[in-house]
């Protein structure tokens, strides 16, 4: 169900949180003053990366004296929150698509995503969270709609991290040979062993940690940050997985503090620290990975997958699939949901 704007804008200042990082003095860098306060709104599972780099941000001259408000929670619902007017410098969402819904509300220039990192500013893969010791075997997309098998993924409606789960199992089935029709029962029968949708990718963690479910589609870096703050849980990275490449910018009207934070989260020590919060660092940034708590395995945080897909490779782009899979009204996820009439 759509939500209307005002809605949309009330959910989201129910979630924010002032997050104050830094003293007040002088700002060095390039113009500014001490005074500036950057207001982050983003996807709920990114704050704890951000919330590192501001603090790191904060000890550079361009950083130094510069205060950050901050608004978290699901991808969508925090994009039409902007949009409907919550205060916004700096966006960091889950997929593109919520960045240009604010470029088509004039609130976002229009060549935000023309720079060397293409307006990606993170990325992970999706893997399957599993309990402890995999007790059901779950090694690889077949074992997912099995008999029995108690799925928790979030809702594409409002999540953009269940947006990337479910690409990343309908292109599964098209890497492996299989064809559009069989993808679309692939998905369909994923979808008929969810047990739990909740409206968020956080939203979702808390749910299998609660105990719902039997395994849960995440980003690797949700499972990597759960299991740092003490969750006890295992995690697999299937032999084909999609890669994830979160969306940031920066607003036409934002506080000029708001450039020098994206360009510090792009630099080597921003990664680094995106990377210490489970996130794969961007190619070339340069980060400095070392041992990642929570990983699988500290020392090899990352490992490279077998295989994997990208949005743009196998998709055509995000812009491509928006309509095709998550149109409120014709799209082919949100058809398959309605009619398990688990989405509601």
């Amino acid at each position: 169900m759509k939500r209307s704007g005002s809605l949309a804008l009330a959910l989201a200042l129910a979630v924010v949180g002032s997050l104050v990082l830094g003293a007040c003095g002088s700002s060095g860098g390039s113009g500014g003053t001490g005074d500036a306060t950057v207001s982050i709104v983003g996807y709920s599972v990114a704050e704890a990366a951000n919330k590192a780099t501001a603090e790191q941000f904060n000890k550079t001259p361009e950083g130094k004296g510069v205060k950050f408000t901050t608004s978290y929670g699901a991808s969508g619902d925090q994009s039409r929150a902007v949009e409907s007017g919550l205060d916004a410098d700096y966006v960091h969402f889950s997929v593109p698509t919520d960045v240009t819904r604010l470029v088509k509300a004039d609130l976002v220039a229009d060549d935000w995503d023309k720079g060397d990192n293409k307006g990606v500013v993170s990325t992970s893969v999706v893997v399957f969270a599993v309990r402890k010791g995999n007790p059901l075997g779950i090694e690889d997309w077949d074992d997912l709609t099995k008999d029995g098998v108690e799925i928790v993924t979030p809702n594409p409606a409002s999540s953009g991290a269940a947006r990337w789960n479910a690409l990343a199992a309908w292109g599964q089935v098209l890497e492996d040979g299989g064809t559009e029709a069989e993808a679309k029962q692939y998905v369909t029968d994923l979808y008929n062993n969810a047990v739990s949708l909740p409206s968020s990718g956080r939203d979702a963690t808390t749910a299998f940690t609660g105990g719902t479910g039997d395994v849960f589609l995440t980003y690797e870096n949700e499972a990597i940050l759960a299991r740092q703050s003490g969750q006890d849980f295992d995690y697999v990275i299937p032999p084909t997985t999609l890669l994830i490449e979160n969306a940031g910018a920066v607003l036409t009207d934002a506080d000029p503090k708001a450039q020098d934070y994206l360009d510090f989260v792009l630099s080597k020590e921003g990664q680094t620290q995106f990377a210490r919060k489970g996130y794969r660092p961007l190619e070339g940034s340069g980060a400095e990975v070392g041992e990642v708590e929570g990983a699988t395995d500290p020392s090899d945080p990352f490992p490279t997958p077998d295989t994997i897909i990208t949005v743009d490779e196998t998709f055509g782009g995000f812009a491509a699939v928006s309509d095709k899979f998550f149109d409120e009204d014709e799209g082919i996820i949100t058809g398959i949901i309605a009619k398990t009439g688990k989405g509601e």
